[in-house]
């Protein structure tokens, strides 16, 4: 059995002692998906959302709790995160919006969580922005793309629908 490198041998919770680990370039890719009713979906589209423009404001939430991930993630490095970006890939056939992120650093550990967090945390600010309109929106596949860098490699889920960014 593989052990847990978040608890110690007396089988207290720890954080992982990166301190030893070579710096590299590390990369990770994640998705969210938000689905709503087609007024809403158009609604945002055309930027009628009467809390403002919805995708650039979900943007910035992502950027944002990127780099708020460890104080959310309990065994979350504080980390020197060098990129952040967040890419809206609109859906008219399902009314919905796939949300990528896209986060690097140069470090001792990767940055997966953040990039996690930023999808999810858009996804939440799409809501809260349109929920007046529309409480019946979804949130869902959020997971993570791609990583690389460090001692594991590289990861990639082969299911990825890359559609019109925005």
């Amino acid at each position: 059995m593989k052990k847990f490198t978040h608890i110690d041998n007396q089988g207290h919770v720890r954080m992982v002692d990166v301190t030893d680990k070579k710096p590299t370039e590390r990369i990770a890719v994640a998705q969210s998906v938000v689905s709503m009713n087609q007024a809403t979906f158009e609604k945002i589209q055309s930027q009628e959302v009467k809390k403002g423009n919805v995708l650039e404001t979900a943007r910035i939430a992502g950027v944002m709790a990127a780099k708020k991930t460890s104080d959310l993630i309990p065994m979350c490095h504080p980390l020197n995160i060098t990129h952040i970006g967040i890419d809206f890939y609109p859906d008219k056939d399902t009314s919905s919006f796939r949300i990528e992120s896209n986060v690097r650093i140069f470090g001792q550990t990767g940055v997966e969580m953040e990039a996690l967090t930023a999808v999810s945390v858009a996804a939440l600010t799409i809501y809260d922005m349109c929920k007046s309109y529309d409480r019946g929106m979804t949130i869902s596949d959020i997971c993570l793309l791609k990583k690389s860098g460090g001692k594991s490699g590289i990861f990639e889920r082969k299911t990825n629908n890359r559609d019109k960014r925005l």
